[in-house]
């Protein structure tokens, strides 16, 4: 939470939440990712759109997935969920004797000769994998460039985290009794920790979640490459504030517009960055695979981004958070 005030401008409250690892829905994302990661490091034109449900000693995965790699579902499910720390029935998981329940088919073959051909189009050539909008936000309120209220309360969530262990100090909190957590107390689902997962209610959000999604899914990718546009406008020092807005429809690799907001912060004219930012990104979904690296998987390298958020962090398999230096017309 955090509270701003000016003589200009009455206080105010403006909350964001964060969760950790270990919370169902989260558990779900990481599944979810793991297995996009295991695919794409076998074969880097995987299609992947992989959902996963998790209720009391269960976790389902599902969706349409089509590859040349060789992927034990069941084994990245537990192996992911002992990760995280889900090892016993008494925490609502055991990773080890949980019921997995796997229901995986290929991908739609109407999707995929719209979208990529059947593998037969050149990157420049692949369509969105679905329509959307998405959004891409920054500020200069942070090191990150990102709001200061999710950057506080993830990096407080992290910080639990890293002082877990049985020497654990539990406190009521405002429901009272909570001894049932995990997916026992809750059901979990993919994708439903969205504004976590980007900027924290600040900036819009297209609706699209990213977890399980290889890079066709402009969900993801759309998403990741208007954060590397709008990090790159305040970056420069062009806005204080910026928010870019990308739009596609289905197997059309050209995106139907873009859209620039600076919040009137903007050294120059919103309509001449925008021109800066379409000369100096490509909005096409197998461009930017390529420019981002997005077919590369294995290490964790998008499992991570499944927990304390996709956006802001310093680490190089983050690539959208690079800064591109946009220079204005003379």
């Amino acid at each position: 939470m955090i509270i701003r005030s000016s003589l200009n401008m009455d206080t105010f409250l403006f909350t964001s939440e964060s969760v950790n690892e270990g919370h169902p829905d989260k558990l779900c994302d990481q599944v979810s990712d793991a297995i996009l990661d295991a695919c794409l490091a076998q074969d880097p034109e995987s299609k992947v759109a992989c959902e996963t449900c998790s209720k009391t000693n269960m976790v389902m995965v599902f969706g349409e997935i089509t590859t040349k790699a060789n992927v034990d579902y069941e084994k990245i499910v537990r192996d992911t969920c002992r990760g995280i720390g889900f090892t016993s029935a008494d925490v609502g998981l055991d990773a080890d004797n949980c019921k997995v329940l796997v229901n995986i088919e290929q991908q739609s073959p109407d999707i995929a000769q719209g979208v990529h051909g059947h593998l037969t189009k050149k990157p420049e050539e692949i369509g969105a994998g679905d329509q959307g909008h998405m959004f891409g936000y920054a500020t200069d309120e942070t090191p990150e460039l990102m709001p200061l209220t999710h950057v506080l309360a993830t990096k407080l969530g992290a910080k639990l985290t890293e002082y877990l262990d049985d020497k654990t100090i539990f406190h009521l909190n405002p429901s009272g009794r909570f001894v049932i957590g995990g997916p026992h107390g809750d059901a979990g689902l993919t994708g439903r920790k969205i504004i976590i997962d980007t900027y924290g209610g600040w900036g819009a959000h297209g609706g699209g979640a990213f977890s399980g999604k290889d890079p066709t899914k402009v969900d993801r990718s759309g998403a990741y490459i208007v954060r590397q546009a709008a990090k790159s406008v305040v970056a420069s020092g062009l806005a204080r504030r910026c928010i870019v807005q990308v739009s596609y429809a289905i197997g059309v690799p050209e995106p139907l517009s873009v859209f620039v907001d600076t919040y009137k912060t903007g050294k120059i004219p919103d309509r001449e960055i925008l021109e800066l930012i379409k000369e100096n990104f490509d909005f096409r979904p197998g461009m930017i695979a390529i420019n981002l690296d997005l077919m590369r998987g294995g290490d964790s390298r998008y499992q991570k981004t499944a927990a304390y958020g996709h956006f802001g962090r310093d680490d190089p398999d983050f690539t959208w958070e690079t800064v591109k230096l946009l220079k204005p017309k003379a």
